[in-house]
């Protein structure tokens, strides 16, 4: 279900998953939520075992993307989900990738 993004409404946020999150699949799960969702954005792990994900679309899209990180996939133990938001202006993402290590 790609949902079309409007303009005016266009946010972007920046995440961090704190937790047993990698090693799990979870990025690989959390691009095919992205893309289902129609969210724009990377997302990649951390040194220091978070996961980091930059989020854009709308403010219904990133609410649905957040609720999925913090308790959509079983295997995760999300202790902590940090959001900032992105203040414009900002680039626009064309699509969601997974990133390198970080």
């Amino acid at each position: 279900m790609q949902a079309d993004i409007n303009e005016g409404k266009l946010e972007t946020r920046l995440v961090r998953v704190r937790g047993r999150v990698p090693g799990i699949g979870y990025r690989e799960a959390c691009v095919h939520r992205a893309q289902e969702l129609g969210v724009t954005g990377w997302v990649r792990n951390r040194m220091d075992d978070s996961v980091e994900a930059m989020l854009q679309g709308s403010p219904e899209q990133l609410a649905s993307m957040c609720a999925w990180l913090s308790e959509g996939m079983s295997a995760a133990l999300v202790e902590r989900l940090e959001v900032t938001e992105v203040q414009p202006p900002f680039a626009r993402f064309g699509s969601f990738e997974r990133l390198p290590t970080l």
